[in-house]
């Protein structure tokens, strides 16, 4: 059920220093540029600072600290930055600093993450296998408005195929970047797929073609943008998504899709200093894309966890062995828990949440299909690089979202990023708590859905329905 996510966050400045490269460094001066060292590795850091902090001002501080500044985006006052001297987290500030990479680094084992995706070539028409878009009334949409070519779709992700058949029309090479240094980087190659079919799915379930031939998705008409958030090894890092965001909001993008938590743990607490960084910091450029008119649509996880009382995180920071931690009230699962995001929940094809979702009352604002894992038939079937191919997830569910969103923004193109979240949640169809959520039929329920018919942290407001989006 594949969810990307990756390692996810914690509070490293002591883990870094023991862990990775511990030993017998010199004693460090405080802020002499002249007494900086070079022992490496050179690590990436997210640095925030006060909004009104000039880019000058910036990297001088950055500089002054022993490192240099990749990126800083002066809208949310929020820097990328690389230094090889340990002491750079203590010189610019442990509380305005983080680096998620030294945290993966200091617990990483040798294990890598892989992608098991069989592929195989496209054979005919297969629109009779997306149980999916039947369950969410696309093709019937489809008769009304196969969406606009003014909306673009970012799917921040792994890359997407730019030779895929069924996608080669919708993807706008133009819009396309890759963030895996924390700044845009538009060739080609820094956006296109590497090791993970992952991305590609997602697209394909947004604005596959409606040609006759392979799949076709919710919004065929639109466009999507490759935002490559997803590194070789699979890990999000804070400063990935942040450039994301940033990029969607600089290109004018209409929705992006974000099929992912941000590493390097499920969640992002802020009692701890490290992780209130990468709150602050992706926090700020979501509310700035919302600014710019992009809404923001998330997965909810893969955990079977309920987000509005986590209690523990058996996440991995390294994608090797889970680690169990406590998690307190202030965690939350990043993007998906922030104000502006759409929550996105996944259900089977009878319109029961799938076992494997994570749920919660005031984090789901909507659900969509995700698929059963019991039977790969059960699973969404979509696009993949040299074909097609099945996936479960909330990964799955959340494409089902955005698509459906892109088709209302196409049929009410001045709604802004605030009222586009509000009409997703408005045209949804009402899922009311399962009276008996015993999945496996041993007399124990699985869990607990709280809320009422039309709002419930199973399914939020309903089911994202594409006939309703091109019609109300």
């Amino acid at each position: 059920m594949p969810l990307l996510h990756r390692a996810r966050a914690a509070a490293m400045t002591a883990l870094l220093a023991a862990g990775c490269m511990a030993a017998s460094l010199p004693a460090i001066a405080e802020p002499d540029v002249n007494s900086c060292i070079q022992p490496g590795p050179n690590l990436r850091y997210l640095v925030v600072f006060s909004q009104f902090t000039t880019a000058e001002a910036a990297n001088a501080e950055i500089t002054e600290a022993c490192g240099t500044t990749t990126v800083y985006y002066p809208e949310i006052g929020v820097a990328v930055a690389t230094s090889p001297d340990p002491s750079f987290l203590k010189l610019i500030g442990p509380q305005r600093a983080y680096s998620a990479q030294a945290e993966s680094i200091a617990k990483r084992s040798e294990k890598r993450k892989k992608d098991d995706t069989e592929l195989f070539r496209p054979s005919g028409l297969r629109s009779g296998e997306q149980w999916d878009m039947d369950l969410i009334k696309a093709p019937a949409a489809h008769a009304i408005s196969r969406g606009s070519k003014s909306v673009v779709v970012g799917v921040l992700d792994s890359g997407v195929d730019p030779r895929h058949p069924d996608l080669v029309q919708a993807l706008a090479p133009e819009l396309s970047a890759g963030c895996l240094t924390g700044k845009p980087d538009t060739s080609p190659s820094a956006w296109a797929p590497t090791t993970s079919a992952h991305g590609t799915h997602v697209a394909g379930t947004i604005a596959a073609a409606d040609d006759g031939r392979g799949t076709t998705g919710v919004a065929p008409g639109v466009r999507i943008a490759s935002v490559k958030v997803v590194d070789d090894d699979g890990f999000i890092y804070p400063e990935y998504a942040v450039c994301g965001f940033m990029w969607a909001a600089a290109q004018g993008m209409t929705i992006t899709n974000n099929s992912y938590f941000i590493d390097p743990y499920l969640f992002t607490c802020q009692s701890e200093p490290g992780q209130r960084v990468i709150y602050e910091a992706v926090r700020r450029a979501v509310d700035y894309a919302t600014s710019r008119n992009v809404l923001t649509v998330a997965a909810a996880g893969n955990n079977a966890a309920d987000l509005s009382r986590p209690g523990r995180d058996s996440s991995s920071p390294t994608n090797g062995d889970a680690q169990t931690r406590t998690v307190d009230s202030t965690c939350v699962v990043l993007p998906a828990q922030l104000k502006n995001v759409v929550g996105v929940s996944a259900v089977e094809s009878t319109k029961t949440k799938a076992g494997y979702s994570s749920y919660g009352l005031g984090a789901i604002d909507v659900t969509a299909p995700g698929g059963d894992t019991r039977a790969p038939s059960g699973c969404v079937l979509s696009t993949v690089p040299s074909g097609y191919d099945y996936s479960c997830g909330t990964s799955m569910a959340t494409p089902h979202a955005a698509g459906v969103a892109a088709l209302i923004a196409s049929t009410h193109p001045e709604t802004d990023a605030v009222s586009l979240g509000r009409m997703l949640n408005a045209q949804a169809e009402t899922l009311a708590c399962p009276a008996d959520y015993d999945l496996n039929g041993i007399g124990v329920q699985d869990a607990f859905c709280t809320g009422y018919s039309e709002y419930n942290s199973f399914y939020g407001h309903g089911l994202v329905d594409a006939l309703a989006a091109v019609t109300k």
